[in-house]
C-alpha cells in the first residue's frame, strides 16, 4: 500500500469510527471508570516517587542491557529453559512453528501476548498447519470476528454484547443471549477442552528477571496458568526489553503495573515461572524466544529510547481523547496510543507510523500518567520531525514556515493585511460566523476570531504606564494569538500588572514561538525561532517575561532550552530567559500574592474552570488560577473532565484533524453545559478560540473569559 492509499485508509477508518456513536460512548466509560479506579489504587502512594524508580531503573537495563541479557541467559539455561534470540519478527515465528512442527503439534494455546501479534504469530502457525487459539477472552472475541486487538490490556473494548453474543452463537450454533455472564461461561466451555487438548501452550511476558532467568505474568484470566502448564511444551515469546534486574525491581513493577493499567490494586493472577517443571509424569520443555525486532535500534536513538521503558500498562490510551475518540484500530497499528506511534515507527517501520504520528494532539494526557515517565510527546515530536525530513512538509507549510514566518516583518505584514481582506466576511465584527467556498467547513461547527484592526504590539505603543517605582519590570510575550486575535488580553494584562505596581514592557522584535513549526516537524524554523525570541526577550533585561498562553510558556521554558542545548553561543541564553518566563496567572498568586488586592469586589458569578493542557501538564499549574477565581468572590463549580483537552491543537483543528477536534470539542462544550456556570475560565488563547467558538455555534449563552480578563474586569468596576 502507497502513501497515498495508506492516507485514504487512515481517513475512511477516521469517519467509521466517528460515525459509531456507541464506540465513543464505552471508551468515554471506560476512560471516566479508570481514572476514578486509578485514583483509589494509588491513594496513599506517591506515583510521583513510584514513576521515578521505574524510570531510573529501566534506564538502567537499558544502559547495561547485554550484560543483563547474558545474566539472565545463563541463569535460565540453568534452570533448563531454552533460550532463542530473534533479531525479526520473521525469525522468532520460524523458530516457533519449526518447534511445534517438530513436535507434532496441531493445536497451540496461546495467552494474551501483544508481542505475538506484534510478529503476527498465529497467522505463521495457521500458515504452517497449525491451530492458533487465543484463549484470553478479548483475545478470542477479535480472534473470532477476525480483528486485532483495540487496546493493548482489553483488547475488545471497541466491541458491544450484542456483537460478541452474535459471534458466539455462530461458533456454538444456537442463540446466545447478550448477557456478560452468559457469554463468560460460553467462553469457557468453549475453551476449556483445548488446553487439555493442546500439544504447545505460548504466552508473553510482563517482566524477565536477570538474576534467576525467570519471567512473570501478571494477567486476571486463568489462561496464562493453564497455557503455560498443561502442554508439553510452552514457549514464551519475550521483547528483550522487559528484562529487570532483580526480584526486588519485579516487584516494583507489579506494585504499579495493575493500579495503572486497570485500576486494580493487584491482579487476580501474578504467576512467576523459572526453567522447565515436570507435566504429567513426562518432562516439561520451556522455550524462551528473546525478540529484538526494532528495540535494539530504538536503544539507539538518543530522542526516542526512553520508550524502552514502558511496562506495556496501556494508560496512555485510557487517558488520551483521540483514541477515545476514534479508538485503537484507528489510532494505532499493532500498539496503540502514544507509546503505540512510536513502536510502531521501530518495530514495524515510519511509513505505518506517519499518520499516528499526525493523529496525536499534543494534550500530554499520556505523559501525566506514565508509570515509566516517558515524555511520550516530546518522543513523538521528534517522529515529527522525521517524518518532516523523510516526507517533506508540504510546499505550502514549507513557503509559510520558511519564507514567511522566519521573516518576522513579512510575516506580522501578512496578518496585518488580512485584519483587511476579511472585511467582506466580518463584516466588522470580531467573530467569523461563515466562511465562503472551500473554507466554509472550518466554520461549520464554531465561528473562529477575527484578526484584530490594531495588533497589540501597535496598541501598546500608546499604552500609559504610571509607575514610579515599579516593584518589578517585566517583558510580555504576547505570542501571535495575543498580539494578533485578542489583543485586549494583553491590554488587560497591563492593567492588571500596573494595579499590582509591576510596569510592562513588550519587545516589539518578538515572533511566533515556534510550536506551530514544531508540532508540523519543521524544526529549522523552530530553532531560528528560538534565536529571534531569545534576543528579542532579553534585550531589555527584564525580572520576569510573562505569557497569558501556556504553550508559548513551554516554549520560552522547555523548547528553547532543548533546541539549543547543544549550541554554546546559545544555550546560556536560552536557560536565562527559560528561569525567568512565568504564566501571567501563577505569577499574580505566587510572585506577587496580588488576589488580596482582588478580593470583594467581582459580582458573586457562577464560574467552571477549564484546565489547559499545557499549563496543568506542561507548566504544573491548575491551583493558583482557581484559587483567583475564588478571591474574586465568584463560586467555583468544577466541570466534569476539567482537565480533558478542548480539542483545539492549533493547526491540528483547522486543517489536520478537524473531524476529531469537533468530536473533542462537543464533550467539553457538553462539560461546561453540564456544570451550570454562567461563564468558562481558562488560561490559554488557543482554547478561547476554540471553547468560545464552540459554545457560540451551538448558541450556548455561557461567557468565555481568560483569568486575566476576569481581574482586569474586577478593576473596571472599582473605578
Amino acid at each position: 500500500m502507497n502513501k497515498q492509499q495508506r492516507s485514504k485508509d487512515y481517513r475512511s477508518r477516521i469517519d467509521k469510527a466517528l460515525a459509531t456513536p456507541k464506540l465513543q460512548e464505552a471508551l468515554h466509560q471506560f476512560g471516566d471508570a479508570f481514572l476514578i479506579s486509578r485514583e483509589k489504587a494509588f491513594s496513599g502512594l506517591d506515583f510521583e516517587s513510584l514513576r521515578g524508580q521505574i524510570a531510573t531503573m529501566k534506564t538502567g537495563v537499558r544502559e547495561n542491557h547485554n550484560a543483563l541479557l547474558e545474566q539472565f541467559i545463563k541463569n535460565a539455561e540453568a534452570a533448563g529453559t531454552i533460550i532463542y534470540q530473534a533479531k525479526t519478527a520473521a525469525d522468532a515465528n520460524r523458530y516457533i512453528v519449526e518447534l511445534a512442527k517438530k513436535k507434532g503439534a496441531k493445536l497451540a494455546v496461546k495467552s494474551k501476548s501483544m508481542v505475538s501479534e506484534e510478529t503476527h504469530l498465529s497467522a505463521a502457525l495457521e500458515k504452517g498447519g497449525i491451530q492458533a487459539l487465543e484463549t484470553d477472552l478479548g483475545e478470542w472475541i477479535v480472534q473470532l470476528a477476525g480483528q486485532r486487538p483495540s487496546h493493548m490490556v482489553l483488547p475488545a473494548i471497541h466491541m458491544f454484547k450484542e456483537e460478541i453474543a452474535e459471534l458466539f452463537s455462530k461458533e456454538t450454533g444456537k442463540q446466545e443471549p447478550a448477557e456478560i455472564e452468559h457469554l463468560v461461561e460460553v467462553a469457557r466451555n468453549q475453551l476449556r477442552q483445548s488446553y487439555l487438548d493442546a500439544d504447545i501452550g505460548i504466552t508473553g511476558a510482563n517482566i524477565a528477571i536477570a538474576e534467576t532467568g525467570g519471567i512473570a505474568l501478571v494477567t486476571n484470566e486463568g489462561n496464562a496458568r493453564l497455557a503455560s502448564t498443561m502442554p508439553k511444551v510452552h514457549v514464551a515469546l519475550v521483547g528483550i526489553e522487559k528484562l529487570v534486574p532483580t526480584l526486588e525491581d519485579a516487584a516494583r513493577i507489579i506494585q504499579i503495573l495493575p493500579k495503572n493499567a486497570t485500576g486494580q490494586l493487584l491482579t487476580s493472577y501474578v504467576t512467576w515461572i523459572r526453567g522447565a517443571v515436570p507435566c504429567a509424569g513426562d518432562e516439561k520443555e520451556f522455550h524462551i524466544v528473546l525478540l529484538d525486532n526494532g528495540r535494539s535500534a530504538l536503544a539507539e536513538s538518543p530522542q526516542c529510547r526512553d520508550a524502552l521503558n514502558c511496562i506495556r500498562c496501556g494508560a496512555c490510551a485510557n487517558v488520551c481523547p483521540v483514541y477515545q475518540t476514534v479508538g485503537g484500530h484507528v489510532f494505532g497499528h499493532i500498539y496503540i496510543g502514544a507509546i503505540g506511534i512510536i513502536l510502531t515507527a521501530f518495530y514495524h517501520g515510519l511509513d505505518n507510523a506517519a499518520e499516528l504520528i499526525k493523529a496525536c494532539i499534543g494534550c500530554r494526557s499520556c505523559v501525566a500518567v506514565c508509570p515509566s515517565n516517558i515524555d511520550l510527546e516530546d518522543i513523538i515530536l521528534h517522529l515529527r520531525e522525521t517524518v518532516g525530513d523523510e516526507e517533506g512538509i508540504g510546499v505550502g507549510k514549507a513557503l509559510i514556515f520558511r519564507k514567511v514566518m522566519q521573516n518576522r516583518k513579512l510575516f506580522h505584514t501578512m496578518i496585518k493585511a488580512a485584519s483587511l481582506l476579511q472585511k467582506p466576511v466580518t463584516r466588522g465584527e470580531r467573530t467569523i460566523r461563515h466562511l465562503p467556498l472551500f473554507f466554509s467547513p472550518l466554520t461549520e461547527w464554531r465561528t473562529l476570531p477575527a484578526v484584530a484592526d490594531k495588533a497589540l504590539r501597535d496598541s501598546f505603543k500608546g499604552k500609559s504606564q504610571k509607575i514610579d517605582k515599579p516593584r518589578y519590570r517585566v517583558a510580555l510575550f504576547g505570542g501571535c494569538a495575543n498580539d494578533f486575535l485578542y489583543p485586549e488580553l494583553g491590554l488587560d494584562l497591563i492593567e492588571v500588572m500596573n494595579a499590582l505596581n509591576v510596569e510592562v514592557f513588550y519587545p516589539q522584535e518578538q515572533n511566533c514561538c515556534g510550536i506551530p513549526a514544531i508540532y508540523s516537524g519543521e524544526k529549522e524554523t523552530a530553532v531560528e525561532l528560538a534565536k529571534q525570541n531569545i534576543d528579542a526577550m532579553l534585550a531589555g533585561n527584564p525580572d520576569y517575561v510573562l505569557t497569558t498562553c501556556p504553550t508559548c510558556a513551554m516554549a520560552l521554558k522547555q523548547n528553547f532550552v532543548e533546541y539549543l542545548k547543544d549550541n554554546p553561543a546559545w544555550a546560556e541564553r536560552a536557560e536565562r530567559l527559560s528561569s525567568i518566563t512565568v504564566d501571567a496567572a501563577s505569577f499574580v498568586s505566587n510572585q506577587l500574592d496580588g488576589a488580596e488586592l482582588f478580593t470583594d469586589f467581582a459580582k458573586n458569578e457562577k464560574i467552571t474552570y477549564h484546565d489547559s493542557c499545557h499549563l496543568k501538564r506542561g507548566m504544573r499549574v491548575w491551583q493558583e488560577p482557581r484559587q483567583l477565581i475564588k478571591k474574586l468572590g465568584h463560586e467555583l463549580v468544577e466541570m466534569a473532565h476539567a482537565d480533558r483537552c478542548c480539542g483545539f491543537g492549533g493547526s491540528y483543528s483547522l486543517t489536520s484533524h478537524p473531524d476529531i477536534s469537533k468530536k473533542i470539542l462537543q464533550d467539553k462544550v457538553a462539560d461546561i453545559k453540564a456544570s451550570g456556570a454562567t461563564c468558562v475560565a481558562m488560561d490559554c488563547p488557543g482554547c478561547m478560540m476554540q471553547i468560545r467558538g464552540g459554545l457560540e455555534k451551538a448558541a450556548v449563552p455561557i461567557k468565555t473569559q481568560h483569568t486575566i480578563e476576569l481581574l482586569a474586569e474586577v478593576l473596571r468596576n472599582k473605578k
